[in-house]
């Protein structure tokens, strides 16, 4: 979905998935090592979160939402999401050291993303997500990508845990 908003130019491109909940989940790794690794191509579903652990930072999926952008338009999505919203620094209530946390906080981002060698993890349990390999049909040797069985919570945060798959027809018809 793509909106403009005609009184005030507000824009938003989020992704919401057509498809079902893949049978498992998703973790995408991505070593970045090069500036150009920004500009990979990335479906980020709603479930997914995102992890910098450089930065000691993750974002659960509902947070940005969906997204089809680049590498870096998913990072600036992020770290616009974390600075408008004070909740992330200390609750309702906003702390005197918010600004200054802040600061510090975007300083790191900005160095991490623009010099060092980071990482990102995105893991989906709906296995939903995507992120580009720059070296395909080849392997990537900086991304992995690892599927996985989903635990029970997860499982019922998306809902599976209370959906009947098996037998829901007998159980109809016997009614």
């Amino acid at each position: 979905m793509c909106t403009v908003c005609d009184h005030c130019g507000a824009k938003t491109n989020e992704v919401k998935s057509g498809g079902g909940i893949e049978e498992q989940g998703k973790r995408i790794t991505l070593h970045v090592t090069d500036p150009t690794d920004l500009a990979r191509d990335v479906l980020k579903s709603d479930t997914c979160s995102v992890a910098i652990p450089e930065l000691e930072f993750e974002m659960g999926g509902m947070a940005v939402g969906g997204k089809l952008t680049t590498l870096e338009g998913l990072l600036t999505n992020l770290l616009d999401q974390v600075s408008k919203n004070s909740i992330f620094w200390g609750g309702d209530a906003v702390a005197p050291d918010v600004a200054e946390r802040m600061a510090a906080f975007d300083a790191r981002f900005a160095a991490i993303t623009a010099r060092e060698r980071f990482t990102v993890v995105l893991d989906d349990p709906a296995g939903n997500s995507y992120m580009q390999n720059v070296y395909a049909p080849e392997e990537d040797p900086e991304l992995a990508v690892v599927r996985y069985t989903r635990y029970f919570d997860q499982n019922d945060e998306l809902g599976l845990n209370d959906m009947k798959t098996e037998g829901y027809e007998q159980e109809e018809g016997s009614s």
